[in-house]
């Protein structure tokens, strides 16, 4: 039996995966987003702490608003942590496309793959 890659989606020709495998998909594509969110959220509080000596609980705060898109919470002292937060904030919110798009492409491809299999058993 061939192993596919965990992301990789079936193509047109084949029929639909399983529930079951469905949901290993849906599980994989989750804690690829959730590792990718946890990754950018530790980049944060590591550039709040060290470049405007924030405290960690503090930092989290703060990369966490910016991560969320809603914004900082703390004003910046420093040229460097205004430097690092705005980088941040243009990095947050690719990462955040990103991981929506990781949790969603399955979900729409499983629809979209659907919709074409009843089309061609109408043909």
């Amino acid at each position: 039996m061939k192993k596919h890659h965990p992301l990789r989606m079936e193509t047109r020709s084949q029929p639909l995966i399983s529930r079951a495998a469905f949901a290993k998909r849906l599980g994989t594509t989750f804690a690829a987003a959730s590792v990718l969110i946890g990754v950018s959220l530790f980049g944060g509080m590591l550039g709040y702490h060290y470049l405007e000596g924030m405290d960690w609980l503090d930092s989290f705060s703060n990369a966490s608003m910016i991560l969320s898109g809603m914004g900082p919470l703390a004003p910046l002292q420093t040229r460097e942590g205004k430097f690092f937060a705005g980088c941040y904030a243009l990095y947050s919110g690719l990462a955040l496309v990103l991981a929506s798009g990781l949790i969603l492409a399955p979900l729409i491809h499983r629809l979209l793959h659907r919709f074409h299999l009843e089309d061609e058993k109408q043909d």
